[in-house]
């Protein structure tokens, strides 16, 4: 065995054991702030300082560098400590969608996932990959669709427990699997999958080139691979402070080690040897109701009384009312020390996500369709 084979082992090896310190046995039954208050109180302490270790407000490349070298364990630290604020807030579709007039929230988040389902062209039978599938909510509603058998590769030990209890709870265990794993190193045999999807995950990679060669080599010959990329627009400037704000912003509050622009992913797709079909930016329209409608404090954008719940929880005053109530929380003892500053990074995420979709800088469904070509006869 070799020395990065070791290296894999005993990362997963603590990963997993941390994981059972700091959310015990019982993970499935538990959610939002049920599973929030009852953490281990150390180990979430813990976890918020591996988490924010590399947040320390600075943007140089130094920083940028040593936050790509750790993306496995920033982002398995990053998803202990915010799963639960972002089931409480979104539910088990942890990712943004289109809205139409008259199109309550849930519904709006199910069509998000099937029109990525539509898109992929997966079929009843199909084996399909979700890479980075969260607690395993888009998966669910795409097997039931569908008919595929779904694969769901995840590296936090949280989310692919939480989703295998779910799948058992919902009767789809035969549909259904989710498993630990890196998707810059995925341990699947060469071309195993038909389709590969992803919905806002591999923003998470510290280079797009190797998440997707790893996407291109489990994926069969003629096989799609569709995914929803957060990336930043061409609007996007580096050189500019107030740009660069923004987009650290996101990367704070959302544990992402760099954000990439929509020429890199593409240029990235095309040089492992995809053929990229189609590639549409469907956060760039007019829609009378945008994508970011959640995160804002605009009531006139709620559609129907259901989504009230939904939006006081995500909007700019449920969100402040949420961190009034988990710093309380804190100082009485009853949640983990460092809580709050979980909370904290989560809001300068929200207000970086508003700021970058009304300028248009930023983008969480940059829809890329790519192919594997066929093998030369």
């Amino acid at each position: 065995m070799s020395s990065t084979l070791e290296d894999t082992s005993t990362l997963r090896q603590r990963q997993a054991q941390f994981t059972k310190e700091l959310h015990g046995e019982d993970i499935g039954a538990k959610s939002g702030f049920a599973a929030f208050i009852s953490k281990n109180k150390s180990a979430q302490k813990e976890a918020v300082a591996k988490y924010l270790k590399h947040w320390d407000g600075k943007t140089d490349q130094e920083a940028e560098k040593r936050r790509l070298e750790d993306y496995n364990e920033g982002t398995h630290s990053y998803y202990n400590v915010v799963t639960d604020f972002y089931e409480y807030g979104w539910g088990s579709s942890f990712h943004f969608c289109r809205f139409y007039k008259g199109e309550n929230f849930y519904a709006a988040v199910a069509r998000h996932e099937l029109y990525l389902a539509y898109k992929s062209n997966i079929q009843e039978g199909d084996l399909v990959l979700d890479v980075g599938c969260g607690v395993g909510g888009p998966a669910r509603e795409i097997a039931r669709f569908t008919g595929a058998h779904v694969i769901g590769l995840n590296n936090n030990d949280y989310q692919v427990a939480k989703a295998n209890w779910n799948a058992k709870k919902y009767r789809l265990e035969d549909q259904l699997e989710f498993v630990k794993g890196d998707f810059m190193q995925m341990e699947f045999q060469d071309a195993t999958f038909d389709k590969v999807y992803a919905i806002e995950a591999t923003c998470h990679a510290p280079k797009l080139e190797g998440v997707y060669s790893e996407i291109y080599r489990v994926l069969k010959p003629g096989g799609t691979f569709a995914v929803y990329e957060w990336v930043m627009t061409d609007k996007y400037d580096e050189s500019n402070p107030e740009h660069r704000r923004i987009a650290y912003e996101i990367e704070v509050g959302d544990g992402i080690p760099k954000m990439f622009t929509a020429d890199v992913a593409r240029n990235a797709l095309k040089s492992v040897g995809f053929e990229v079909q189609l590639a549409d930016d469907l956060a760039d329209n007019n829609d009378e109701i945008p994508w970011y409608y959640p995160l804002t404090g605009d009531w006139k954008y709620i559609q129907t009384l259901s989504d009230l719940a939904t939006f006081f929880r995500t909007s700019y005053f449920g969100r402040k009312f949420t961190t009034f109530m988990v710093w309380l929380m804190e100082l009485v003892g009853i949640a983990p020390k460092g809580s709050t500053q979980v909370t904290n990074a989560l809001e300068e995420a929200a207000v970086g996500l508003v700021a970058g979709g009304r300028a248009k800088l930023f983008t969480p469904m940059m829809l890329f369709v790519a192919t594997k070509p066929q093998k030369k006869k």
